[in-house]
């Protein structure tokens, strides 16, 4: 491991000057692959970032020297003992990122997914501190944040009148004045499907899937030819109007399921994970936020028969036995 002091220059470059690419690799299905294929796996297709759900010993130990690196979540039945028990987040630092951060790369920790709001929401700040407290302890740079779903606002359209829902404001409020102070990103999960799924009468499916034939749709002077922008420069308003506009965002979720109800084919999911790759990696940014990069993990890696049934089955990009569900072109990553 590298001194301290060469972590943060190497993090700011990666943060301010990378676009890219990565994948979401969940563990729910009894019949996947065993880790070290995986990594291989990927290494294969040029995937060069991966985030996952739970400090998974085998998985961790696969990625040592892959030169893939990976956004660590924490379980969220975790989160009280990692908020109100600092040994607790000592104790987890050094079983799930000492033991590899000399030989892996770890972009960022996850403390929880979507549980703002929610009875859980009120120990994710406390939880980011500690964790964040004890990885400083030990000599790491690896930024500490959360991953929230854009169910935290209450307004999203226009773009521009983003803003939080009372009961989300009242916890990413200082959570984002914290990873504000600290240069650190907010991870959002960004699913167009939904948005579409939910409203099919007034939303576009070709705006939802980025296709030049959709009606381009007006904001004040901005532009929105795509659902993936608006949504995530409605999260970017609401950061605004809570004091927060130089915070930055990794889209830690995004895609389209293949199956399970009358949007999800194998066409549109095609349609979507590849155009949203093409759009990602242009570093073009959003209305909002031109020309800035846009960092972006699609989900998922695989199908998991684990999960509810239904499309929650079927986001993956392979089959368990690595067959494609459909063609990406990760040649765009290169």
């Amino acid at each position: 491991m590298q001194p301290m002091l060469l972590f943060v220059f190497a993090s700011v470059l990666l943060f301010y000057g990378v676009e890219g690419i990565g994948l979401n690799y969940g563990f729910l299905g009894n019949n996947l692959p065993p880790p070290d294929q995986v990594i291989n796996f990927l290494k294969s297709k040029n995937i060069q970032k991966i985030r996952i759900f739970d400090p998974n010993p085998d998985v961790l130990k696969a990625l040592e020297k892959s030169a893939i690196s990976v956004i660590l979540g924490t379980r969220n039945e975790d989160l009280q003992a990692l908020a109100t028990d600092p040994t607790f987040a000592t104790n987890w630092v050094q079983n799930n990122v000492i033991p590899y951060a000399s030989l892996l790369d770890f972009t960022h920790i996850s403390v929880g997914n979507e549980v703002i709001p929610s009875p859980l929401a009120s120990y994710v700040l406390g939880a980011m501190q500690n964790l964040d407290a004890a990885i400083i302890a030990s000599d790491y740079y690896i930024p500490v944040t959360t991953a929230i779903s854009l169910q935290v606002l209450e307004t999203s359209y226009p773009p521009s009148n983003g803003t939080f829902s009372e009961e989300a404001a009242q916890y990413l409020q200082p959570i984002a004045q914290f990873l504000a102070t600290k240069y650190y990103p907010l991870l959002i999960n960004v699913y167009p499907y939904y948005a579409y799924s939910g409203n099919s009468a007034q939303i576009q499916l070709d705006y939802a899937l980025f296709l030049d034939t959709a009606r381009i749709v007006p904001d004040g002077a901005l532009q929105y030819k795509n659902l993936f922008d608006a949504m995530v420069d409605s999260l970017y308003a609401a950061l605004e109007k809570v004091g927060q506009s130089s915070l930055n965002v990794v889209v830690a979720e995004t895609g389209w399921p293949s199956a399970g109800d009358v949007y999800a084919t194998i066409g549109n999911a095609q349609t979507y994970v590849n155009n949203v790759i093409s759009h990602v990696s242009s570093g073009q940014g959003t209305p909002k936020r031109p020309g800035k990069a846009l960092e972006t993990y699609i989900f998922a890696l695989f199908n998991e028969n684990q999960k509810s049934d239904g499309i929650e089955q079927n986001f993956g990009l392979f089959y368990p036995d690595m067959n494609e569900v459909y063609h990406v072109n990760f040649n765009t990553l290169e």
